[in-house]
Parts: structure tokens; C-alpha cells; sequence
């Protein structure tokens, strides 16, 4: 530590430290990422038209759902956590911003002193021939009010660096916002259509309840007439109880599925306004991905990791500047009395100085190089995320043109399945009137045209959960 007057001499000094700490300071190392991506998704198209560019009331059509959205985005408790965390990265900034101004501030003092006589002082002033009336006050008094000032000059740019990766790290949470956005977006809409599945689902299963007594009671019928055993009574019967306790499950799922919705909307559980009719019907939306590279401006987890490796980089520059020495620059001016009616006598009164402050670490610097090579390694992991965070969404993307490119032809492949399945149940109950088809047949033409429904619908769900999912990955809705 050096400490000394400001004057002609402090350039030289602190070029002469520098050099001698600049010798020992590490290299300086940035990381480079790679930021390719493929020039299509596998289909060979050129297209830029993006889906995510829509706006997501754009996007989605269905009135209820939109007013719930717009509930979720004044209601959600983790958006709200969210951009608390943009407002304490952007008290972060005005945090690093203050170093690079002079501190400026006033201070008053009152203080007494009595020295002891058996002290150099006390001898002294006790050897010292003092005219009558002129003796130094004893206790002596110490009265103060200043001005003063301090101030680091930022040489090696560390605090401007520092203020940088702050400025860096806000842009980062408002991106980290925008995921969650478009995430708790997505999954509204999935529970969403999730919930309109799970009614129609009930209402096939009432359905099929109501078909299954009816034929229950033509097997009751038939009993009486000898046609059929008892057998075949209990085989309907417990196929009429397998239906209603499906009914029952699909009821708890239409509140769980309910209740899920009302906590992204950040409520107590409420029903939700919805139309039952016609899910069957729905189309899932047109969906044009653009090409790859453009994930790299329309996601904002992609945007996040950017950001935060940027502020990983302007981190191991303030870290390597530790190792060189800082200048700071002090100053105070006031007055300063042993009497309170002397203190604003000037000039005598008068107090004022000047000083400047030179420190670099020559010896204990292992702390400073644990912290470099730290600040070194979070670079590389914030690389190292950018970098999996593109193959990541790219992976996202190509999963789910898969995905509804096979449920598209799986659903017309059901949708066939299910007219089957449904004309095979008239015929099978005629069969059975007339004694030409056996109980068990129209039982299992039953389930299996039962079950084909069902799935039709989960088929339609999951199309419709597809289209909005590729719609987040590309990164569509937060705008």
C-alpha cells in the first residue's frame, strides 16, 4: 500500500506498478461460442415466414381462452416473481454505477483531549514558557464541520466493466421474463385444451353408458327368454360399472385439469368458461417455422444465455483488473477550532487537503487468482449453456413438425378406425337380436368402439397441444 501527495511524481509511480503487476496478472481469455445452426429443419425450405412473429392474440381465436390468458398475465405469481427479479437487476445498475462518481459528503465533529503530562506532548508543552494569558486550553477542544470527497479513478476500466455486465444482466432478466411468458402461455393453452378433451371424453362415456343399458336390457330380456344365461347378464352389468367409474375418473380430471388452470391464473379454484361443442371439429392452425437461425433472435431463453455469457465475459475483465493498482483521490475542506467562537474565523479557522491514493497487491494475490480463474470458468459455463440452449430449441422445433406431422396422418387413420367401429355396433346388436352373433361380440364392438373415441379425442388433443408448443419453441408469445 502506497499513500502519498498528489503531485508530479504519481503518473510515473503507477505506470511502474502496473508494469510490475501486469507481469504477473494471467492472460486474458475470452471464450468463443459457437453459433451455427442447420439451414433447415430437415424439410429443405427457405422460408422465412415465422409463426412466432404473430402476436398471441393473433395466434389463438378462441375467446375464452384469450380472456384467460389476460387474466394469467395480471393474476400469475411467477410472472409477478419475475419482474421483481428485472427490478432488483435494474437497482443492480444504479449499485455499480455509483463507484464511478465521487462520493461527496459533510460531516460535523466535537471532540476533547487532555493529554497526560508524563507523554512527549504533555513534557513538552510543560517545558514551553507561556506568556500569562496565552495558555492552550486544557482539555483542549476539537470542533470540526467539513466537506469532503473521495473518488476511485476507474484507470483499468473495471468499474465501467462492472457497470456494463450489471446493464447486461438486466437485459438478461427482461428476456428471462419474456420465457416465462411465453411458457406460462403455452401451458394455459395446453390445460386449456387439455380440459376440452376431458368433456368431450365424458360425454362419449355417457354416451356409451346409455347404449350399454339399453343392450343390458336386451339381454335381460333374452334371459327370460332362454336365449342367453346369466352369464351374459353379468358380462353387461360389469361392463356398464366399467363405464360409470370411468365417468368418475374423467370428473377428477376436469377438476384437477380446472384447478391447474385457476393457479396459472393465480386464483382460487372457480369454473372456467369454455366451449364443450365441436372440439372435434377444431383444426389446429397453420404453422410456417421460418429457418433455424432465427431462433437466435425469437427465443428469449436463446436471447438470456447470450446475454448472460456477455456478462460472464465483462466478469473476468473486472476480475483480471483486481490484479492491477487502483487510484483514488480524496479531498475535504471546512473549518476546525478548539473553541466553537473560533470556528468560522478565516482564514485561521480554515482546514482543506488533498490527497491521493495509490494500492496494488504485490504479495497476498492468491484470493484475487482463485477469483479470476472462478470468473474464468463461469465464462466458459455460460458458453457452454448458449451453446446447448441453440441445440436445445433446434431439438424442440424438429420434434414437434414430427409430432404433428404424424399425428395428422394418426388421426385420419383413427377417424376411419372409429366409423368402423361405430356402424360395427348396429350391426352387432342386429346380429345378436337375431341369434346370429354371439353376447361377447357385441360386448367387445362396444369397448373397442369405446376406447377409439376416446383415443380420437386424446389424438385431437394432442394436435392441438403440438401446434401451440411449436408456436412457444419457435418463440412466439411473449410480443
Amino acid at each position: 500500500m502506497f499513500r502519498f501527495r498528489i503531485q508530479k511524481y504519481v503518473g510515473l509511480l503507477s505506470i511502474i506498478i502496473a508494469a510490475a503487476a501486469g507481469c504477473k496478472s494471467p492472460a486474458l481469455t475470452t471464450a468463443t461460442e459457437n453459433r451455427s445452426t442447420p439451414a433447415s429443419y430437415g424439410n429443405n425450405t427457405q422460408d422465412t415466414t415465422n409463426t412466432s412473429m404473430l402476436p398471441w392474440r393473433s395466434f389463438f381465436t378462441d375467446p375464452n381462452l384469450i380472456a384467460l390468458i389476460d387474466t394469467a398475465l395480471k393474476n400469475n405469481q411467477e410472472l409477478m416473481i419475475t419482474l421483481q427479479e428485472v427490478e432488483i437487476a435494474k437497482n443492480e445498475i444504479r449499485f455499480k454505477q455509483q463507484p464511478l462518481l465521487p462520493t461527496v459528503g459533510v460531516k460535523g465533529g466535537i471532540g476533547v483531549e487532555k493529554v497526560g503530562r508524563y507523554t512527549s506532548q504533555g513534557a513538552g508543552d510543560a517545558t514551553t514558557e507561556i506568556k500569562e494569558g496565552k495558555e492552550m486550553p486544557d482539555p483542549l477542544g476539537d470542533f470540526t464541520i467539513a466537506a469532503y470527497a473521495n473518488w476511485e479513478i476507474d484507470i483499468w476500466k473495471k468499474l465501467r466493466n462492472a457497470k456494463k455486465a450489471a446493464i447486461t444482466r438486466y437485459l438478461s432478466t427482461v428476456e428471462g421474463r419474456n420465457f416465462v411468458l411465453t411458457n406460462l402461455i403455452a401451458e394455459i393453452a395446453n390445460s386449456y385444451y387439455e380440459l376440452l378433451a376431458l368433456d368431450n371424453q365424458l360425454a362419449i362415456v355417457r354416451q356409451n353408458i346409455e347404449l350399454q343399458k339399453n343392450a343390458l336390457g336386451i339381454v335381460k330380456i333374452q334371459k327370460e327368454a332362454a336365449r342367453v344365461t346369466e352369464l351374459a347378464v353379468q358380462k353387461f352389468e360389469a361392463e356398464v360399472l366399467k363405464s360409470q367409474s370411468l365417468e368418475y375418473d374423467l370428473l377428477q380430471k376436469i377438476k384437477e385439469t380446472e384447478n391447474r388452470i385457476n393457479f396459472l391464473l393465480g386464483r382460487f379454484p372457480q369454473p372456467i368458461v369454455r366451449e364443450q361443442n365441436n372440439f372435434i371439429g377444431l383444426v389446429p392452425a397453420a404453422v410456417s417455422t421460418g429457418i433455424p437461425s432465427q431462433l437466435l433472435a425469437n427465443r428469449p431463453d436463446i436471447k438470456q444465455a447470450e446475454l448472460e455469457l456477455a456478462a460472464a465475459k465483462l466478469d473476468v475483465k473486472v476480475a483480471r483488473a483486481e490484479f492491477f493498482p487502483s487510484l483514488g483521490i480524496s479531498a475535504a475542506v471546512g473549518f476546525q477550532a478548539f473553541n466553537p467562537t473560533y470556528l468560522f474565523r478565516f482564514p485561521e479557522s480554515l482546514l482543506y487537503s488533498l490527497a491521493g491514493d495509490l494500492a496494488g497487491p504485490l504479495i497476498n494475490r492468491n484470493a484475487i487468482k482463485a477469483e479470476f480463474n472462478n470468473a474464468t470458468a463461469r465464462q466458459l459455463q455460460a458458453m457452454y449453456n448458449y451453446e446447448r440452449t441453440i441445440v436445445n430449441a433446434y431439438l424442440e422445433v424438429s420434434n414437434q413438425l414430427s409430432n404433428i406431422s404424424n399425428l395428422e396422418k394418426s388421426y385420419d387413420l383413427k377417424s376411419k378406425q372409429v366409423e368402423a367401429l361405430t356402424n360395427s355396433i348396429s350391426i352387432s346388436n342386429d346380429l345378436f337380436k337375431n341369434a346370429r352373433a354371439d353376447y361377447l361380440e357385441v360386448l367387445l364392438t362396444q369397448r373397442d368402439a369405446l376406447e377409439s373415441k376416446l383415443e380420437l379425442i386424446e389424438t385431437k388433443k394432442q394436435q392441438l397441444n403440438a401446434v401451440v408448443n411449436i408456436y412457444r419453441n419457435l418463440g412466439g408469445g411473449w410480443k
